[in-house]
């Protein structure tokens, strides 16, 4: 038999059915929803977990491994008393990343702002069912607009709580949650698969990186080199400091006008400006020029900042660092490439930082770059190692491409799959009700 359906009157949930109800998020509560501190607290190397973001993946669990910050028993006491995180009680990233979410289990941890912590009244809500609602893309969708920018987007909690979502009885909001429980973490699972398989790829390219840049692609005669990071070279090529290759420039723009470019992991992007996304500057004639061919890199976080060769005149942060050949005669600029960004990957340039790391200001200081010791082939191995990179690094990117995007593609499955269910527009098999 076809379910009725009626309309909620809600637009992001659309159609649910006749006997099912909408309520705002704040009438299932014991409780208004709250965050965690604002103040920067001291962070030790061990102690009590202090999450953020990063920490809410996939599954409604907590993921400790990527917790950096960690925080005295005497700081969690101080903090517990405006949280008092419970067993049960729902985060959603309210900031950053909106939507992310977790159910808090019986760890002892603290929680950064960026999470809103959320606290189901069990007489009227299953939160199970509520982390589900939580979890649909249509939901988060909504909220992110109700969101305001600063540098980032961020949803106030007030106006979390106002947001309207289905309601069906408790009993059918745990058949639901109970259903989604036995298909969603086989999602889960071929997701967490595949990121598996996609940091193989990596690996494998960081080895290959490794081995063409410092070995070469013939099998050669090698030698000792005083670089513990490049340990081996062959006989034939050389050894220089980076400053008799290379030269920084600090080209400051002094007036507006030039595009702004972005460094990132995916290369030297042109950042929309007009856009109130990501951080902007009050003033961009501070910014320092970019010219086509220079090469920029951040090197003010050396865990997830990048290097790139420039394909645009603009500008970038004056934080950053640009150089470039100091004479162009006998080098690649693609070799050069892959060079540095095999010192990234390979955290050889993190092992010559120096910072506050948990803060992720871990940078490389002018000094020690400049310092640093490269291989020198001849230019026609250069020129040969990077046309061999191209097709090698390319086959890999590729795949890693593709299976990064099977991974967008599942994840919205997932969540378009949720809010079918909890808007009632799927409904459970009768076998799962019994």
């Amino acid at each position: 038999m076809v379910r009725k359906m009626k309309d909620s009157g809600v637009e992001w949930i659309g159609e649910i059915p006749e006997d099912w109800d909408r309520t705002s998020l704040l009438n299932l509560l014991r409780t208004n929803i709250s965050d965690g501190p604002h103040e920067t607290p001291v962070v030790h190397e061990e102690g009590i977990p202090f999450i953020s973001v990063d920490s809410l993946n996939e599954t409604d669990k907590i993921d400790f491994s990527v917790c950096k910050k960690y925080i005295s028993e005497e700081d969690y006491g101080i903090y517990y008393k405006k949280a008092k995180l419970q067993e049960g009680d729902i985060l959603f990233s309210k900031a950053a990343t909106i939507g992310k979410t977790a159910i808090v289990g019986k760890e002892k941890f603290m929680v950064w702002s960026p999470l809103a912590i959320i606290k189901t009244n069990s007489d009227i809500a299953y939160n199970k069912y509520i982390y589900y609602v939580l979890n649909s893309d249509k939901l988060i969708k909504y909220v992110s607009l109700l969101g305001g920018y600063n540098t980032q987007i961020n949803v106030g909690m007030r106006n979390l709580e106002k947001a309207y979502i289905p309601f069906p009885g408790k009993l059918y909001q745990k058949i639901i949650a109970d259903y989604l429980d036995n298909i969603i973490p086989v999602i889960d699972n071929i997701i967490h698969s595949i990121k598996i398989s996609i940091e193989d790829y990596k690996k494998y390219k960081q080895s290959i990186l490794a081995d063409k840049i410092t070995r070469g692609l013939r099998k050669q005669k090698l030698k000792q080199t005083k670089n513990i990071h490049i340990p081996e070279i062959p006989d034939a090529w050389e050894m220089k400091k980076l400053k008799y290759v290379f030269y920084i420039k600090k080209d400051i723009a002094g007036k507006i006008g030039y595009d702004v470019l972005s460094i990132t992991q995916k290369g030297i992007k042109v950042k929309d400006i007009t856009s109130n996304a990501g951080q902007l500057a009050a003033d961009y004639s501070n910014y320092q020029r970019v010219n086509v061919g220079d090469f920029a890199m951040n090197h003010m976080d050396l865990l997830t900042g990048w290097v790139d060769v420039s394909e645009y005149n603009g500008v970038t942060s004056p934080d950053y660092r640009v150089f470039n050949f100091i004479s162009e005669k006998g080098y690649s600029r693609r070799y050069y490439l892959y060079l540095m960004q095999m010192c990234y990957m390979n955290r050889i340039f993190y092992g010559l930082g120096q910072g506050v790391s948990n803060f992720g200001r871990w940078r490389l200081q002018a000094e020690k770059f400049l310092n640093f010791t490269i291989p020198v082939p001849p230019i026609e191995e250069q020129e040969e190692i990077a046309q061999y990179l191209d097709v090698k690094c390319g086959e890999i990117d590729k795949i890693i491409t593709e299976k990064e995007a099977l991974v967008s593609e599942l994840e919205n499955y997932k969540k378009s799959l949720i809010y079918e269910y909890v808007t009632g527009k799927k409904e459970v098999p009768v076998e799962n009700m019994r």
